[in-house]
């Protein structure tokens, strides 16, 4: 008999969330116990009539009354905001909590998860781009596991599994590149929403599809990896592998290196996240290396995507100032998909906020969040 798995699902709605979902229907020891959105209800509902939680929290408060009334024939508790995706995180009967909530609202509920000892299936990168210095070490106290279910950092997890970590010399971060790969500012001068949203290879949320445009997406990704891997930052490379099969790779001391290769679905990491150290059968193409043409690499264009630049001259900085790329890059991202910002103009914004910000050396969660308004109120004084 197959110990049943307690899992919370936080951002159920969103890309991650229907595909940790769609595990959970193929695998029949997955028990959804939480769930929590923002504001699509309609689909939320669904995900409640067929996989049955016991608490549902969804963002806004009044699509939480309006949500409350379509499943008043359920006995299920819905909660909503902050609180309600605290007490999501924190139930009695949950083993895992997947967290792939958008932004930093996700900082919150995985420290108080964190504190309530479940061990977290991480796909909020925020969480570890600002508080990194926070969820690393109460992880360690608290004796919980963090399991990455990014594809690149989970590809490194995958690598180190069995070895040293001692013994590590370098981590090799791969990239698309992107819809713009080998194109200049002028170019992208142009570039118009629905070009950035047309990923290449990967089918993912809006914000990380114009994120993965802009390489931003990769940048926070190297402040990830800083903490997840107890690294530096001249420790992690990245390079552009454009046919996205070699998802990450890590190189030891004596110059061997470690790659994980996969097709690019996202549902490898995220099984992987909820059942190590188990491999499951999961369905889907193989990489059939019969067919394959090749496998290239390139060096990341950090001229023309400065996105990436700005972010290791903020990781380098360290404290407050990986909230304020943070925070500058999700509003100036917001504002694109609005139309209200050129694409170019994102990584304008960032490196504005940058430049207008006093550096906190070790900011507590209050100041995270303060000097996330902060940056927004300094962006909407000129944007």
């Amino acid at each position: 008999m197959e110990k049943i798995k307690n899992v919370a699902v936080l951002g159920s709605t969103g890309s991650i969330g229907t595909q940790t979902l769609e595990i959970a229907r193929a695998n029949k020891d997955i028990n959804i116990t939480a769930l929590a959105a923002g504001q699509n209800i309609e689909l939320l509902e669904k995900q409640i009539r067929e996989f049955k939680p016991e608490l549902v929290a969804v963002w806004d408060e009044a699509k939480a009354g309006e949500l409350r009334e379509n499943i008043k024939d359920l006995d299920i508790k819905v909660l909503s905001g902050m609180e309600g995706l605290i007490e999501v995180s924190v139930l009695d009967c949950t083993d895992i909590v997947l967290t792939a909530v958008v932004g930093m609202i996700g900082i919150q509920p995985t420290i108080a998860a964190i504190k309530a000892g479940k061990d977290i299936a991480l796909a909020n990168k925020e969480t570890l781009v600002t508080a990194g210095h926070i969820i690393m070490p109460l992880a360690n106290e608290m004796g919980i596991n963090i399991y990455p279910v990014d594809s690149e950092h989970s590809a490194i997890f995958q690598c180190l599994n069995g070895e040293n970590s001692k013994e590590l010399s370098k981590i090799i971060l791969t990239a698309s590149g992107g819809p713009f790969r080998g194109k200049d500012r002028e170019f992208m001068k142009n570039v118009k929403l629905e070009d950035a949203l047309k990923h290449p290879n990967w089918s993912m949320g809006r914000k990380i599809t114009i994120d993965s445009a802009t390489m931003v997406n990769k940048g926070l990704e190297v402040i990830e990896a800083k903490w997840l891997f107890d690294v530096e930052f001249d420790d992690i490379q990245v390079v552009i592998q454009p046919q996205s099969l070699i998802h990450s790779m890590v190189e030891f001391k004596d110059g061997g290196i470690m790659a994980q290769l996969g097709t690019p679905d996202m549902k490898l990491p995220i099984q992987y996240a909820l059942y190590y150290p188990e491999r499951r059968y999961l369905e889907g193409k193989r990489v059939d290396f019969s067919k394959l043409a090749q496998i290239s690499f390139e060096l990341p264009d950090m001229d023309n995507f400065v996105g990436l630049k700005y972010a290791y001259e903020a990781g380098r900085a360290g404290g407050s100032m990986t909230t304020v790329f943070n925070a500058a890059n999700e509003l100036a991202v917001s504002k694109f998909l609005n139309r209200e910002v050129s694409f170019l103009e994102i990584t304008d914004i960032i490196e504005y906020a940058m430049s207008k910000h006093t550096k906190i050396v070790n900011p507590n969660v209050e100041d995270i969040l303060n000097v996330e308004k902060e940056t927004y109120d300094i962006i909407k004084g000129r944007w």
